[in-house]
């Protein structure tokens, strides 16, 4: 009986892996932090909810557009670069073949087999080889705008809920506890998905993300305290 050999690859998922866990990390860190911030400068219970709330609109959009404009850029440079390197194709298709032959060499293969197979190459698809074996550039890889902001608005979103929620049905007592320990549970949370997502170790996937976000809400907590000290 014949078994099919099956690999299972990650790498398809780098680009809204990062959005999404970015924008998750961002909603829960940051709206957490605006929480406990306004929590321990002794505000009622409806400033802070309306602080939450304001903090995840904001944060949303901050992302989206951040994410966008970033990875357009990115997008832009990947097409300029394509561009002029289809000029350079058609302006001298023999010096294309002998810099991908060269290419191939240093990877390894002897200079027969590498003008071979980058003539071939050539022949099926110049601007595809240039761009993955010259350019790193891979459809895989590419930059896609659009996808990044909306992974990034919606993760954000959906994190930023999370203590928002928490904080609500609290009573404002005991915001600053129930804020602090929901956010870690759902960090650690994040972590474990993200890791497994990516095939990373998943302690330290865990860790990571529970780290710096105490580090972030104990900060603004901080800040949020020493106001009311000096007032």
């Amino acid at each position: 009986m014949r078994h099919r050999h099956r690999e299972v690859h990650r790498t398809h998922r780098t680009g809204w892996l990062r959005a999404a866990v970015l924008g998750a990390n961002d909603g829960i860190v940051s709206t957490a932090s605006l929480l406990l911030g306004v929590a321990s400068a002794s505000a009622s219970h409806g400033a802070i909810l309306l602080a939450g709330l304001a903090g995840l609109v904001a944060g949303a959009m901050s992302m989206a557009a951040g994410e966008y404009v970033s990875v357009h850029s990115q997008a832009d440079t990947e097409m300029a670069d394509l561009q002029r390197e289809h000029e350079e194709i058609l302006a001298d298709a023999e010096a294309e073949q002998r810099e991908l032959t060269a290419i191939y060499v240093r990877r390894g293969l002897d200079g027969k087999l590498a003008s071979q197979v980058a003539q071939q190459l050539m022949a099926h698809d110049a601007l595809g080889a240039h761009a993955r074996d010259e350019l790193g550039i891979s459809e895989m890889g590419n930059a896609r705008p659009l996808q990044a902001a909306f992974a990034s608005a919606g993760s954000f979103a959906a994190g930023a809920v999370l203590p928002l929620a928490v904080a609500a049905v609290s009573p404002v007592q005991h915001v600053v506890v129930a804020v602090t320990a929901g956010a870690l549970l759902f960090l650690a949370v994040l972590g474990m998905m993200a890791g497994r997502a990516g095939g990373a170790n998943l302690l330290r996937s865990t860790l990571r993300v529970m780290f710096w976000g105490s580090l972030a809400m104990a900060a603004t907590w901080a800040a949020g305290a020493l106001f009311v000290a000096v007032a």
